[in-house]
Protein backbone atom coordinates (compact mmCIF):
# COMPACT_ATOMS: atom_id res chain seq x y z
CA UNK A 1 0.00 0.00 0.00
CA UNK A 2 1.37 3.43 -0.95
CA UNK A 3 1.13 6.49 1.21
CA UNK A 4 -1.59 8.95 0.35
CA UNK A 5 -0.56 11.83 -1.87
CA UNK A 6 0.15 14.77 0.49
CA UNK A 7 -1.45 17.22 -1.94
CA UNK A 8 -4.35 14.97 -2.92
CA UNK A 9 -6.87 16.71 -0.62
CA UNK A 10 -6.45 19.91 -2.63
CA UNK A 11 -8.49 18.30 -5.41
CA UNK A 12 -11.41 18.00 -3.01
CA UNK A 13 -11.68 21.75 -2.50
CA UNK A 14 -14.77 23.22 -4.20
CA UNK A 15 -14.16 24.50 -7.71
CA UNK A 16 -10.53 23.40 -7.86
CA UNK A 17 -10.90 20.46 -10.31
CA UNK A 18 -12.80 22.68 -12.76
CA UNK A 19 -10.24 25.46 -12.42
CA UNK A 20 -7.43 22.99 -13.09
CA UNK A 21 -9.18 21.76 -16.23
CA UNK A 22 -9.70 25.32 -17.45
CA UNK A 23 -6.05 26.17 -16.89
CA UNK A 24 -4.78 23.10 -18.70
CA UNK A 25 -7.19 23.60 -21.59
CA UNK A 26 -6.08 27.22 -22.04
CA UNK A 27 -2.39 26.30 -22.03
CA UNK A 28 -2.93 23.38 -24.39
CA UNK A 29 -4.72 25.68 -26.83
CA UNK A 30 -1.73 28.04 -26.91
CA UNK A 31 0.57 25.16 -27.77
CA UNK A 32 -1.68 24.33 -30.74
CA UNK A 33 -1.41 27.87 -32.13
CA UNK A 34 -0.01 27.65 -35.70
CA UNK A 35 2.89 29.96 -34.86
CA UNK A 36 3.90 27.82 -31.91
CA UNK A 37 4.13 24.60 -33.91
CA UNK A 38 7.49 25.62 -35.37
CA UNK A 39 8.16 29.15 -34.18
CA UNK A 40 7.79 28.48 -30.46
CA UNK A 41 11.43 29.32 -29.57
CA UNK A 42 10.75 32.91 -30.62
CA UNK A 43 7.44 33.21 -28.80
CA UNK A 44 8.83 31.45 -25.72
CA UNK A 45 11.72 33.93 -25.60
CA UNK A 46 9.30 36.86 -25.71
CA UNK A 47 7.14 35.24 -23.02
CA UNK A 48 10.20 34.79 -20.83
CA UNK A 49 11.14 38.47 -21.09
CA UNK A 50 7.58 39.60 -20.33
CA UNK A 51 7.52 37.27 -17.35
CA UNK A 52 10.79 38.70 -16.05
CA UNK A 53 9.61 42.29 -16.40
CA UNK A 54 6.32 41.60 -14.64
CA UNK A 55 8.06 39.69 -11.86
CA UNK A 56 10.52 42.51 -11.31
CA UNK A 57 7.78 45.13 -11.05
CA UNK A 58 5.93 43.00 -8.49
CA UNK A 59 9.05 43.18 -6.31
CA UNK A 60 9.43 46.94 -6.71
CA UNK A 61 11.79 46.88 -9.66
CA UNK A 62 11.55 48.51 -13.05
CA UNK A 63 10.36 47.18 -16.37
CA UNK A 64 12.40 49.25 -18.81
CA UNK A 65 15.04 47.41 -20.83
CA UNK A 66 17.35 49.98 -22.49
CA UNK A 67 17.92 49.43 -26.19
CA UNK A 68 21.43 48.10 -26.54
CA UNK A 69 22.38 49.07 -23.00
CA UNK A 70 22.86 47.43 -19.64
CA UNK A 71 19.92 47.09 -17.27
CA UNK A 72 20.58 49.30 -14.26
CA UNK A 73 17.67 48.19 -12.09
CA UNK A 74 19.00 45.37 -9.86
CA UNK A 75 15.66 43.58 -9.50
CA UNK A 76 14.99 43.57 -13.23
CA UNK A 77 18.57 42.55 -13.97
CA UNK A 78 18.16 39.55 -11.69
CA UNK A 79 14.84 38.57 -13.19
CA UNK A 80 16.32 38.73 -16.68
CA UNK A 81 19.30 36.63 -15.66
CA UNK A 82 16.86 34.00 -14.42
CA UNK A 83 14.88 34.14 -17.66
CA UNK A 84 18.04 33.28 -19.59
CA UNK A 85 18.88 30.40 -17.24
CA UNK A 86 15.50 28.65 -16.95
CA UNK A 87 16.21 26.11 -19.67
CA UNK A 88 19.59 25.21 -18.21
CA UNK A 89 18.11 24.76 -14.74
CA UNK A 90 15.25 22.49 -15.76
CA UNK A 91 17.06 19.18 -15.30
CA UNK A 92 18.45 20.28 -11.93
CA UNK A 93 15.02 21.43 -10.79
CA UNK A 94 13.61 17.98 -11.48
CA UNK A 95 16.49 16.13 -9.84
CA UNK A 96 17.75 18.44 -7.08
CA UNK A 97 15.26 21.26 -6.51
CA UNK A 98 17.14 22.84 -3.60
CA UNK A 99 20.27 23.14 -5.71
CA UNK A 100 18.27 24.83 -8.47
CA UNK A 101 16.60 27.10 -5.91
CA UNK A 102 19.98 28.21 -4.62
CA UNK A 103 21.06 29.03 -8.17
CA UNK A 104 17.86 31.00 -8.78
CA UNK A 105 18.64 33.11 -5.73
CA UNK A 106 22.21 33.76 -6.83
CA UNK A 107 20.91 35.00 -10.17
CA UNK A 108 18.07 37.04 -8.68
CA UNK A 109 19.95 38.71 -5.84
CA UNK A 110 23.49 39.18 -7.16
CA UNK A 111 22.98 42.95 -7.42
CA UNK A 112 20.82 43.27 -4.31
CA UNK A 113 23.21 42.36 -1.52
CA UNK A 114 26.20 44.42 -0.40
CA UNK A 115 29.62 42.87 -0.73
CA UNK A 116 29.62 42.02 2.98
CA UNK A 117 26.52 39.93 2.43
CA UNK A 118 27.63 37.97 -0.61
CA UNK A 119 27.89 34.82 1.48
CA UNK A 120 24.10 34.88 1.79
CA UNK A 121 23.62 34.35 -1.94
CA UNK A 122 21.99 31.00 -2.55
CA UNK A 123 21.80 30.24 1.16
CA UNK A 124 18.42 30.03 2.88
CA UNK A 125 17.91 31.65 6.26
CA UNK A 126 19.03 29.51 9.16
CA UNK A 127 16.50 27.58 11.19
CA UNK A 128 14.94 24.17 11.39
CA UNK A 129 11.53 25.43 10.28
CA UNK A 130 12.91 26.92 7.07
CA UNK A 131 14.99 23.83 6.34
CA UNK A 132 12.11 21.43 7.02
CA UNK A 133 9.69 23.28 4.77
CA UNK A 134 12.21 23.53 1.95
CA UNK A 135 12.97 19.82 2.24
CA UNK A 136 9.28 18.97 2.03
CA UNK A 137 8.82 21.24 -0.97
CA UNK A 138 11.79 19.64 -2.69
CA UNK A 139 10.31 16.20 -2.13
CA UNK A 140 7.08 17.28 -3.79
CA UNK A 141 8.87 18.78 -6.79
CA UNK A 142 11.06 15.70 -7.21
CA UNK A 143 8.12 13.34 -7.55
CA UNK A 144 6.44 13.25 -4.16
CA UNK A 145 3.03 14.10 -5.55
CA UNK A 146 0.97 13.25 -8.62
CA UNK A 147 -1.49 16.15 -8.50
CA UNK A 148 -2.04 18.06 -11.75
CA UNK A 149 0.57 20.59 -12.76
CA UNK A 150 -1.46 23.71 -11.94
CA UNK A 151 -1.77 22.61 -8.31
CA UNK A 152 1.91 21.83 -7.85
CA UNK A 153 2.81 25.16 -9.48
CA UNK A 154 0.49 26.97 -7.06
CA UNK A 155 1.90 25.16 -4.03
CA UNK A 156 5.52 25.86 -5.01
CA UNK A 157 4.71 29.50 -5.73
CA UNK A 158 2.67 30.08 -2.59
CA UNK A 159 4.97 28.20 -0.24
CA UNK A 160 8.05 30.12 -1.36
CA UNK A 161 6.24 33.45 -1.08
CA UNK A 162 5.09 32.60 2.43
CA UNK A 163 8.35 31.07 3.62
CA UNK A 164 10.58 33.79 2.09
CA UNK A 165 13.61 31.55 2.61
CA UNK A 166 16.21 34.11 1.55
CA UNK A 167 17.13 37.54 2.87
CA UNK A 168 16.17 39.30 -0.40
CA UNK A 169 14.77 38.44 -3.81
CA UNK A 170 12.13 35.99 -2.64
CA UNK A 171 9.33 37.12 -4.93
CA UNK A 172 11.36 36.84 -8.12
CA UNK A 173 12.67 33.45 -6.96
CA UNK A 174 9.19 32.17 -6.12
CA UNK A 175 7.79 33.13 -9.50
CA UNK A 176 10.79 31.64 -11.30
CA UNK A 177 10.37 28.39 -9.36
CA UNK A 178 6.69 28.37 -10.33
CA UNK A 179 7.68 28.84 -13.97
CA UNK A 180 10.16 25.97 -13.75
CA UNK A 181 7.46 23.80 -12.22
CA UNK A 182 5.00 24.63 -14.98
CA UNK A 183 7.56 23.52 -17.56
CA UNK A 184 8.79 20.45 -15.68
CA UNK A 185 5.31 19.07 -14.97
CA UNK A 186 4.33 19.35 -18.62
CA UNK A 187 1.68 21.94 -17.91
CA UNK A 188 3.52 24.43 -20.13
CA UNK A 189 6.47 22.44 -21.48
CA UNK A 190 7.67 25.17 -23.85
CA UNK A 191 7.23 28.06 -21.44
CA UNK A 192 4.81 29.93 -23.68
CA UNK A 193 2.40 31.37 -21.13
CA UNK A 194 2.88 34.47 -19.00
CA UNK A 195 0.93 34.10 -15.75
CA UNK A 196 3.30 36.64 -14.18
CA UNK A 197 1.62 39.41 -16.19
CA UNK A 198 -1.75 38.37 -14.78
CA UNK A 199 -0.28 38.50 -11.27
CA UNK A 200 0.95 42.04 -11.92
CA UNK A 201 -2.34 43.23 -13.38
CA UNK A 202 -4.15 41.91 -10.30
CA UNK A 203 -1.38 42.64 -7.83
CA UNK A 204 -3.66 43.31 -4.86
CA UNK A 205 -5.50 40.03 -5.30
CA UNK A 206 -2.21 38.27 -5.92
CA UNK A 207 -0.81 39.44 -2.61
CA UNK A 208 -4.04 38.92 -0.68
CA UNK A 209 -4.57 35.36 -1.86
CA UNK A 210 -0.89 34.49 -1.35
CA UNK A 211 -1.18 35.75 2.23
CA UNK A 212 -4.33 33.68 2.74
CA UNK A 213 -2.58 30.59 1.40
CA UNK A 214 0.21 31.10 3.90
CA UNK A 215 -2.27 31.22 6.76
CA UNK A 216 -3.36 27.68 5.85
CA UNK A 217 -7.12 28.07 6.19
CA UNK A 218 -8.89 25.82 3.65
CA UNK A 219 -10.82 28.76 2.16
CA UNK A 220 -7.61 30.75 1.81
CA UNK A 221 -5.78 27.83 0.23
CA UNK A 222 -8.69 27.33 -2.18
CA UNK A 223 -8.70 31.02 -3.16
CA UNK A 224 -4.98 30.88 -3.94
CA UNK A 225 -5.33 27.74 -6.03
CA UNK A 226 -8.21 29.24 -7.98
CA UNK A 227 -6.29 32.47 -8.49
CA UNK A 228 -3.23 30.63 -9.79
CA UNK A 229 -5.37 28.69 -12.24
CA UNK A 230 -6.94 31.95 -13.39
CA UNK A 231 -3.50 33.42 -14.03
CA UNK A 232 -2.71 30.56 -16.39
CA UNK A 233 -5.91 31.23 -18.33
CA UNK A 234 -4.98 34.92 -18.53
CA UNK A 235 -1.35 34.02 -19.21
CA UNK A 236 -2.49 31.89 -22.11
CA UNK A 237 -4.29 34.90 -23.58
CA UNK A 238 -1.04 36.87 -23.28
CA UNK A 239 0.75 34.02 -25.02
CA UNK A 240 -1.83 34.03 -27.81
CA UNK A 241 -1.22 37.73 -28.38
CA UNK A 242 2.51 37.03 -28.64
CA UNK A 243 1.93 34.26 -31.16
CA UNK A 244 -0.53 36.35 -33.17
CA UNK A 245 1.97 39.19 -33.39
CA UNK A 246 4.67 36.79 -34.57
CA UNK A 247 2.64 35.60 -37.55
CA UNK A 248 4.34 36.91 -40.73
CA UNK A 249 2.28 39.57 -42.49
Amino acid sequence: MTDADPLGPLLDLPGVPDAVRDARAAVDEVHRHPTNRKGWPTTAAEASVRAARASAVLDGGGAEIPAGGAVDDPVLAGALRISEAIGHLLATWRRAPLQALARLHVLAAADLVPEAGEDTLGRPRAGRAVSARLDLLAQLVAGGTSVPGPLLVAVVHGELLDLAPFEVGNGVVARAAARLTAISTGLDPKGLTVPEVACLRRADRYRDTARAFGEGDPDGVRDWLLFCCETFVAGAREATSIADAAVPS
